[in-house]
């Protein structure tokens, strides 16, 4: 993680970009804490996936359901109709979602945070806010990119009613849906 010196010796904040990214990363993770389930990393992003999500229990016959994501932050997002029009993955990031099948279901969470880093969260009497909102597009059925290229990057739909929420969160996974509180 980059970070850049303001003010002071030893005053450090991370730049712009990191910030806003590990925001979006934290965001999800407060959904997956408050939907019970474990959230896990890899020693590299070197597959595409940032975070993955499992049930820490049996849904059904399956013991330990899971999926994988891939976590991105928009703060100038754009719309066509009822979707996103996300262009925030280059060819080679989108065939890492789209060239499956995966034994592991794969995911693009978006989550559109506010331009100014002072309005992420907001403390209340009610509790803490999380501002704006995270969505999510699966990508089972889609055709990788034949010749990727990291220089171009696919319009890719995020539906603006896939909103991520715990109950989403949890089906999502596959964790039963009973237990939600």
């Amino acid at each position: 993680m980059r970070i850049r010196t303001v003010g002071g010796e030893g005053d450090c904040v991370l730049d712009q970009r990191n910030h806003q990214g590990k925001f979006a990363e934290d965001y999800v993770r407060a959904l997956a804490s408050a939907a019970g389930l474990l959230v896990y990393t890899y020693d590299l992003d070197h597959d595409g996936i940032d975070l993955g999500f499992r049930y820490p229990g049996r849904a059904g016959h399956i013991s330990s359901p899971a999926i994988e994501v891939q976590v991105k932050s928009w703060s100038v997002p754009s719309c066509k109709g009822p979707d996103l029009q996300f262009h925030g993955l280059n060819e080679v990031q989108y065939n890492k979602l789209a060239a499956g099948p995966f034994l592991v279901p794969r995911y693009l969470f978006v989550v559109v945070v506010p331009q100014e880093s002072d309005r992420y969260a907001r403390v209340e009497t009610e509790g803490l806010t999380l501002s704006r909102l995270c969505y999510y597009r699966e990508f089972e059925g889609e055709q990788p990119i034949a010749s990727p290229s990291t220089k171009r990057h696919p319009s890719i739909r995020v539906p603006l009613g896939n909103v991520l929420t715990v109950r989403a969160l949890r089906e999502l996974v596959g964790a039963p849906s009973e237990s939600v509180v």
